[in-house]
């Protein structure tokens, strides 16, 4: 079993919109089995399931394993896994998490907090990210060596770098037009000192 495709699958439930079945179409393909088989019902329970996913992150990411650990068995409990070998030919068998007979959702949150699970037990809740980016908020998982990630992509990252980067030189101007606009001190009413 790929666990990391697994815990992708709940990065990509989490920073979907998944407002309408388009939304399922664009987010795995128009050939995929899944939207085949998906239904408005698949739709609803992954909105739902969503937040929760979310909630694993944000704990991870924010230091509260506790938290994280008892969402993820939760999300185990709500969508228990059920391997399966599958395969097109004697070739290419592989295992899948929940049984065909089960909707395409909950197969899909079934692997996707399996997966998460997984990545917790192997990696830690601290690789659980939500990006740093206050306009974008997407969640991913950090790969990085050094557990330094704090973008979900290099475009998040480039365009909060360039907005922080904008704002010191807004404010190093307005500070040197606050301090060439100051009115000189009037030495008049100062007394002379001679010797």
């Amino acid at each position: 079993m790929d666990f990391d495709a697994y815990a992708r699958t709940a990065v990509d439930i989490v920073n979907a919109p998944l407002e309408s079945m388009q939304d399922l179409t664009a987010l795995f393909g128009e050939d995929s089995w899944q939207t085949s088989e998906a239904t408005e019902r698949d739709l609803i329970a992954l909105r739902r399931a969503r937040k929760r996913l979310r909630d694993v992150f944000e704990h991870g990411s924010s230091g509260r394993d506790m938290a994280a650990v008892a969402e993820l068995n939760a999300l185990l409990e709500a969508y228990p896994m059920q391997p399966r070998i599958s395969g097109h030919d004697t070739h290419d068998w592989h295992m899948h998490v929940t049984g065909r007979g089960s909707s395409m959702s909950s197969e899909l949150l079934a692997g996707a907090a399996w997966g998460l699970a997984v990545w917790l037990c192997e990696h830690g809740s601290t690789r659980f990210g939500v990006c740093a980016d206050e306009r974008c908020g997407n969640v991913y998982l950090d790969t990085s060596s050094n557990c330094c990630r704090r973008f979900c992509s290099e475009r998040c990252a480039t365009r909060s770098h360039v907005a922080a980067h904008r704002a010191r030189k807004r404010a190093a101007e307005t500070g040197a037009a606050l301090a060439a606009a100051q009115i000189p001190v009037d030495d008049s009413d100062r007394a002379v000192v001679t010797a």
